[in-house]
């Protein structure tokens, strides 16, 4: 089987995954800035032999191993970092002030360049295309504009992971239907009539108006959606005023709706909106709402979520296959099977041991590098099972 095979050189190969992953981590570049990322990438799959074409949709970088007739298939990885200050105690820690791969995206990385240079040895019955993606972390995010360019053009199906350091090492999440959601912020802005904090009653106070529509916002989600449908409602910040003894004239608020379906998003925007115009409206102050809606939410597809889970019982076990519940984070894969079937799974990256206990976005992030080698042998398998499924189709 070519499974067998991959899988030895593989595990063979697993020094190179790390060095790799270690390098990207010294040297993190923020989303919508990368520049010397992408560039290491593209040579590293042109030395395999491997087609690439640079500047997708922006930073983004895509390779084409040739195969046979079958469907092709694509792997997606990102490789952006983010503005955070990296103060683990290792060897490898960033040496960029400010910026470090506190996410897992060094490590997707890696393991895609890996299992690249392992599929360029395999007689592979379709195309694999690589996707190497920017700035997943900032809105609008790479997935799209690199949608746009052609990197899923005459692509059948489509993969992706990531390292997860909320499940144990040794673990893989795996879920069919919702399991992100979409990532929604809005800004909002109540203008009032300032004056002076002793005669209240020639005044529109901005900041009062303001904290009645936070209280008012708060019952969107317990009284307006259907309590088994999840979503999330959340008010960030509230700045306002500047003195102690002046009645404020503005006040901003600002902060992210999470869903799962279109149509519990539209209702959550048109109530919202209602309610912030009846309450400005019963203080007689005036307001602005910017909703800017974010990534949709990815919805991992039947059968090649079932590819992923029995790929991930080949590698753990099925004591080890844990079903995911649904995240309120949001990931631009969403796009990616928005087009094309697909499924996006969870490797288990937590470990004590070596402290890889802290959560995403925090500045002593780490990760079980072995979950590198799960991912890579689940998308390998995910690719065969893909191909095996189709062969028995046709």
């Amino acid at each position: 089987m070519i499974v067998t095979h991959a899988e030895v050189r593989l595990t063979e190969l697993f020094e190179e995954m790390v060095s790799l992953r270690r390098h990207f981590h010294q040297y993190p570049e923020l989303s919508f800035q990368e520049v010397e990322t992408p560039k290491m990438i593209a040579s590293y799959l042109r030395a395999l032999g491997i087609e690439v074409r640079e500047h997708v949709g922006g930073n983004g970088v895509v390779g084409r191993i040739k195969g046979g007739d079958g469907p092709t298939i694509a792997l997606r990885a990102d490789f952006d970092a983010l503005p955070i200050q990296d103060v683990k105690d290792v060897p490898y820690r960033s040496k960029v002030n400010g910026v470090m791969h506190a996410c897992g995206h060094d490590a997707h990385t890696a393991t895609l360049l890996v299992l690249a240079k392992v599929l360029t040895k395999m007689d592979l019955p379709g195309d694999v295309v690589l996707i190497h993606q920017f700035a997943e972390e900032l809105a609008p995010g790479g997935a799209k504009p690199m949608i746009e360019d052609g990197c899923l053009d005459n692509v059948d199906y489509v993969y992706g992971a990531h390292i997860w350091t909320p499940l144990p090492f040794g673990t893989i999440g795996v879920k069919t239907g919702p399991v992100m959601a979409a990532a929604d912020r809005f800004e909002l802005t109540i203008t009032g009539k300032g004056g002076h904090g002793a005669i209240p009653q020639h005044t529109v106070d901005a900041l009062m108006v303001a904290v009645n529509v936070a209280n008012h916002l708060q019952q969107v989600v317990s009284r307006r959606v259907d309590p088994l449908e999840p979503a999330v409602l959340t008010i960030g910040t509230l700045h306002s005023g500047q003195a102690f003894n002046v009645i404020a004239e503005e006040a901003k608020l600002s902060g992210t709706v999470r869903t799962f379906t279109h149509e519990t998003q539209e209702k959550m925007i048109t109530d919202m909106e209602r309610i912030i115009r009846s309450v400005c409206a019963a203080s007689d102050a005036e307001y602005e709402l910017d909703y800017i809606k974010g990534y949709p939410a990815v919805v991992n597809h039947v059968t090649e979520t079932e590819h992923v889970r029995q790929s991930a019982i080949d590698v753990v076990g099925s004591d080890g296959v844990i079903e995911m519940a649904p995240l309120m984070v949001g990931e631009d894969f969403a796009y990616y099977v928005e087009q094309v079937p697909g499924s996006f799974f969870f490797t288990g990256a937590g470990n004590p041991e070596l402290a890889a206990i802290f959560p995403h976005h925090h500045p002593r992030f780490d990760v079980d590098e072995r979950a590198m080698l799960h991912t890579a042998h689940i998308l390998l398998g995910a690719l065969q099972r893909t191909w095996t499924a189709h062969e028995k189709e046709g």
